[in-house]
């Protein structure tokens, strides 16, 4: 390998031929010997890196490899960046059609949210003919007959309530509205409600009232306790089952408990998901969806307020949530006096009391005036104003229950009720609606009114009525 060329230079420059022959000589000797000196270093230099940094003898070969390697790295590379871009459109797409899916399903539960209220409309005018038919003497055929189907329309009024529940959490339409009342507002309804409801399955409800005085959602909490006692009369098929309360340093706690077969422990997370119910061959008693419970921890983690369970196999269970008590400057919403009127009082506020009806709906006004005037009241209902004072010959109402939906071009129930009240001094009014806003509760509460939710209960209607009318 030739690493230098050398160049002969002419040197006739010089004055002297002699010393200058003698000059290009000695120079062009010393320049071949350098020559070659130097093409010796690189042959050595050569025969070194020939045989080092490779066992086998082949350097060449390795760095072939090494670029063959580096090659296929940056294709690889490039192919790597390629398929994450693709991954990446991929990813696109599935979240818009992820997206898509969400807002289909949040139009689909604020859809059956908002006609909640078409829905119970119905189902809240049978509850009303049923509940004033079980009134009247009949005969014992008849009579069977009309339970059966209260019970059945109860059936229904639960489903239908427990998916409009589920669908306003999942569109988040439901929030809370936590105002103090006396825990005897709810639980006195509740344990008259199901005393009879138990009594049906032969089942014994012990009940121990309490005074204490708490904050929160009247509505929502009464869901979750409405849930607690379903199920306890649901899944005992003999025995009893226990309402009370218990005071706690944190707050007071609501105790559902019951003598049932109680609940594993494999299963005691599992029943508060979604469509799980408890695993009991004598649950064929149950229609439910298995969304109770979901619906209660829902509810408990929007209340902030905790639920808790405890139960034995073979020796019942006992549900129970804990619930703040009212600050003690707080007024509380509702009397907590305990009335319950039953035929045969010896008095009753209801007999011969006046009520006004107001609602928009022919089947609900017919129902209205059946069950009130089934319980001894003078009952005058009609859509407007106007058709009730034309038809009340000067006399004054005592009571006002008005739907809060009135039509679409009309005053809310809350603003026709302010202004009868004006009219009217000592009114008592009641504003009912399927509309579970907690906004509509607030007002309602700060217009010093009352708010009952369709599809209604004619027990709570008449122990509310029976409460106000006896202050």
């Amino acid at each position: 390998m030739e690493l230098f060329q050398l160049t002969t230079f002419n040197t006739n420059a010089t004055t002297d031929p002699d010393a200058t022959e003698s000059t290009d000589t000695t120079d062009v000797a010393a320049l071949r010997e350098e020559n070659r000196r130097l093409r010796k270093v690189c042959q050595a230099l050569m025969e070194r890196v020939e045989t080092d940094g490779s066992t086998d003898g082949a350097p060449y070969a390795a760095f072939e490899r090494s670029v063959l390697l580096a090659e296929q790295v940056r294709e690889r590379t490039d192919a790597l960046h390629r398929t994450l871009d693709e991954l990446g459109q991929a990813n696109i797409r599935l979240l818009a059609a992820k997206a898509e899916a969400e807002a289909a399903n949040l139009s689909k539960t604020k859809f059956l949210a908002a006609v909640s209220h078409d829905l119970l409309q119905p189902l809240n005018a049978a509850r009303l003919f049923a509940s004033a038919l079980e009134t009247h003497s009949l005969p014992e055929t008849s009579q069977m007959l009309v339970s059966h189907i209260g019970r059945s329309l109860k059936d229904v009024e639960g489903l239908l309530g427990t998916l409009v529940d589920i669908s306003r959490l999942d569109a988040g339409v439901l929030h809370a509205d936590k105002a103090p009342f006396a825990v005897s507002t709810l639980l006195d309804a509740l344990a008259e409600e199901y005393r009879q409801v138990a009594g049906v399955r032969g089942l014994a409800l012990h009940y121990v009232p309490s005074s204490a005085v708490i904050e929160s959602d009247l509505a929502l909490l009464a869901r979750v306790i409405r849930n607690f006692l379903s199920n306890a009369v649901r899944y005992t098929e003999q025995g009893r089952v226990l309402l009370g309360c218990r005071r706690r340093r944190d707050g007071l706690e609501i105790m559902v408990g019951d003598t049932g077969p109680g609940i594993p422990e494999q299963q005691r997370e599992a029943i508060f998901l979604e469509f799980r119910r408890a695993n009991h061959p004598q649950s064929a008693h149950s229609r439910g969806l298995g969304l109770g419970l979901a619906i209660v921890d829902r509810i408990s983690t929007m209340l902030e307020q905790p639920i808790s369970l405890a139960s034995r196999p073979g020796s019942g269970a006992l549900f129970s949530i804990t619930v703040p008590y009212a600050a003690v400057s707080s007024t509380p919403s509702s009397s907590g006096s305990r009335y319950s009127p039953l035929p045969g009082d010896e008095y009753d506020p209801l007999h011969g009391c006046v009520v006004w009806v107001i609602d928009d709906d022919l089947a609900i006004i017919e129902g209205m005036q059946a069950l009130l005037g089934s319980w001894g009241c003078r009952v005058r209902a009609a859509a407007t104003v106007s058709a009730l004072e034309a038809a009340s010959d000067g006399e004054q109402p005592a009571v006002l229950l008005v739907d809060y939906h009135l039509g679409d071009h009309r005053e809310t129930g809350i603003a026709l009720a302010a202004r009868l009240q004006r009219r009217y001094p000592g009114l008592v009014s009641v504003v009912i609606t399927a509309n579970h806003e907690a906004e509509i509760k607030r007002v309602t509460r700060e217009a010093g009114m009352h708010c009952l939710l369709k599809p209604l209960k004619p027990l709570r209607l008449r122990m509310l009525l029976g409460t106000l009318l006896s202050k």
